[in-house]
């Protein structure tokens, strides 16, 4: 369901574009429709902090949906960390450092809402540190039925340098690999939710040159080389240098918003 036009409430200068930029890939429940268009709204700032949010008739008229579902919605949206009930008042909208980022919803407006990239470098940031560890504790375990494993995966990156969206694919699985060598479920979890949906969006992924997938494959052999030689530190810096330095390569306008510089690295990662 698409929402109808913006409340009479919307923020001074809101375009329709904020409050109607989804596209359904798949046909969704009535509750998850209306809870993914009030998630916009509030990170797009429609509705902003400390306002409230439109009453449970309004809302209903909207959406076509009856006052059970738009209560559940509510609920949800509070289990999200994005709004409280306001004795008196309604329901508010909260500060966003209370806001759940971890959550899919959440997390996937906060992207798309992105103007000045600082949710994506706070998300390579985070990805970084946490791949970083995992790279070092793959040094630490790997087998050597999995160091085998990882240099096929490697070889097979290497053949894909040539076909972007494959190079892409097996990128993609050369990180999981590691990550799951290593044994930290948590962190692997934690990337894998947040690293899918910054794929979703073109700011992040950019448009590699075939030089620089051609860097991207040199930095993901220097990875693979220091997890086989068992060098925990070299292999943490090198993941560090690859993944750092390809968002900063690939980062729409100015570079250097890190929180550390980094050595060469295209798109990739």
């Amino acid at each position: 369901m698409t929402a109808a036009s913006p409340h009479p409430g919307t923020a001074p200068g809101s375009s329709r574009d904020l409050l109607e930029p989804i596209r359904h890939r798949r046909p969704r429940r009535l509750g998850d429709t209306v809870v993914t268009h009030l998630v916009d709204r509030i990170v797009s700032g429609a509705y902003p902090v400390d306002t409230v949010l439109p009453t449970e008739p309004e809302l209903c008229a909207e959406f076509g949906v009856s006052r059970t579902v738009v209560r559940e919605s509510i609920k949800l949206l509070e289990a999200k960390g994005l709004v409280k009930a306001i004795p008196g008042r309604g329901t508010g909208v909260l500060e966003p450092i209370g806001w759940n980022l971890l959550d899919p919803v959440v997390l996937e407006a906060q992207i798309r809402h992105d103007s000045d990239l600082s949710i994506l470098d706070d998300l390579v940031n985070v990805r970084a540190a946490l791949e970083c560890d995992m790279a070092a504790q793959c040094a630490r375990v790997i087998t050597p039925a999995q160091a085998q494993a990882l240099t096929a995966q490697a070889n097979v990156l290497a053949e894909s340098l040539h076909d972007p969206l494959r190079y892409a694919r097996e990128d993609v699985s050369f990180h999981e690999m590691i990550m799951a060598i290593s044994g930290n479920r948590l962190g692997h979890a934690i990337i894998h939710g947040i690293h899918a949906k910054a794929r979703q969006s073109s700011q992040y992924n950019g448009d590699p040159s075939r030089e620089e997938h051609a860097q991207s494959l040199a930095e993901h052999r220097q990875i693979e080389a220091m997890i086989l030689r068992g060098d925990a530190q070299g292999a943490a810096a090198a993941m560090r240098i690859h993944i750092l330095g390809s968002w900063a390569r690939r980062r729409p306008g100015v570079l250097g918003a890190l929180s550390s510089g980094a050595g060469s690295g295209p798109a990739g990662a």
